[in-house]
C-alpha cells in the first residue's frame, strides 16, 4: 500500500518572528496544501532555523508540538517531521511523541527519522553529536525499539546505546502501529535501513536516473533480507519551480524511475500552493 504521494514539506515559517502570527500563516498554508489534495504534511525537526531559510534569528517551532497543533487544523493528510534526527530524543520518548500525534490525529501520524546532520545546532544547544557511524547505530536501534514500541503492549529492547524494559506506550497508535519513513539516499547504510525497517524512504532529487539507481540499491538491499520492495512507499525530495510545466516533467521523470509520490517544499507565496496541488495530481493520481 502506497502511504502518501503528494506530500508538502514546510521548511521554513518565515524569516519575522512575530509571535503567534508565525503559527496562524502556517496553519492557513496548510490547510490550502491539504485541500489541494496533498496526503502529506511534513515539517523539519530542528531547534534552529538553518542558514539557507533565514538563520538561526528565523523561527523554528518544536516539531512534535507544531505537529499535535496541526492535527487539530487538518482532518485527512498523514502528518509526519521530515525528519527527526536521531540524536535530538531517546527512542522512548520519540515513539511516545509519535504515538501521541498519532492518537490526536486520528491514526495519521508517520514516523520519519534519519541519522542528523547539523552540528552547529547541536552545538549551540549543548546536545551531543557523535561520529556518522555511531549515529547510523543509533538510529538502527532507535528504529528496533520505536517498532517495538508501537507494536507491543509492553516492549523491552536492549541495545548498544539504548535500552527500554518492560516500557508501556499507552494509550497505543490507533492502527496497531504506525508507519516510518527513514531519509536519505546512502547507498550502504541508509537504504538497508529502510529495506529492513522502513514502510517508506524519501531521497533527493535531481537526475531521475540518479533516483532510479538508488532505488535500484534498495531493491538489491530488500532482496538480501527477503522482502517485497513494493511494500516500500518511494518517495523524492523536490523543490517547485516558476516553470510549472518543467516541475511536472520532473516529476514524471521520477515516477517514471519507480517514485511513488515526491515531497515538494511549500512555496514562499502560498497562493502558488492549489496550483502545485494540480500538476502533481495529475503525475501521481490517487
Amino acid at each position: 500500500m502506497v502511504l502518501f504521494r503528494r506530500g508538502m514539506h514546510f521548511g521554513s515559517y518565515g524569516r519575522v518572528d512575530d509571535g503567534p502570527p508565525v503559527f496562524g500563516r502556517l496553519a492557513d498554508s496548510v490547510q490550502a496544501a491539504e485541500a489541494a489534495g496533498f496526503d502529506a504534511i511534513s515539517v523539519p525537526d530542528h531547534v534552529l532555523q538553518n542558514q539557507v531559510a533565514g538563520g538561526p534569528a528565523s523561527p523554528m517551532f518544536e516539531a512534535y508540538t507544531l505537529l499535535g497543533a496541526l492535527a487539530m487544523r487538518t482532518s485527512s493528510a498523514r502528518l509526519l517531521a521530515l525528519v527527526s534526527p536521531v540524536t535530538l530524543r531517546s527512542p522512548g520518548v520519540l515513539a511516545k511523541a509519535v504515538t501521541t500525534l498519532d492518537v490526536l490525529s486520528g491514526g495519521r501520524a508517520v514516523l520519519g527519522v534519519g541519522a542528523g546532520w547539523d552540528a552547529a545546532e547541536h552545538g549551540a544547544y549543548g546536545i551531543p553529536f557523535p561520529g556518522i557511524g555511531e549515529r547510523f547505530d543509533r538510529l538502527d536501534e532507535t528504529l528496533a525499539i520505536c517498532r517495538a514500541l508501537f507494536r507491543d503492549q509492553r516492549a523491552s529492547v536492549t541495545g548498544k546505546f539504548y535500552e527500554v524494559r518492560e516500557a508501556f506506550n499507552s494509550p497505543r497508535p490507533v492502527a496497531g502501529t504506525i508507519p516510518v519513513l527513514v531519509a536519505g539516499g546512502g547507498e550502504r547504510r541508509t537504504l538497508d535501513l529502510v529495506a529492513r525497517h522502513g514502510d517508506a524512504c524519501n531521497v533527493f532529487g535531481g537526475d531521475p536516473a540518479v533516483v532510479q539507481h538508488k532505488f535500484d540499491v534498495l531493491r538489491r538491499h530488500c532482496e538480501r533480507v527477503g522482502r517485497d520492495p513494493a511494500g516500500i512507499t518511494k518517495t523524492v525530495f523536490v523543490f517547485a519551480t516558476e516553470d510549472l510545466a518543467g516541475f511536472g516533467a520532473g516529476a514524471r521523470g521520477y515516477a517514471a524511475a519507480g517514485a511513488d509520490g515526491v515531497f515538494v517544499v511549500g512555496p514562499d507565496d502560498p497562493s502558488r500552493i492549489p496550483r502545485i496541488g494540480q500538476v502533481l495530481g495529475d503525475v501521481f493520481p490517487g
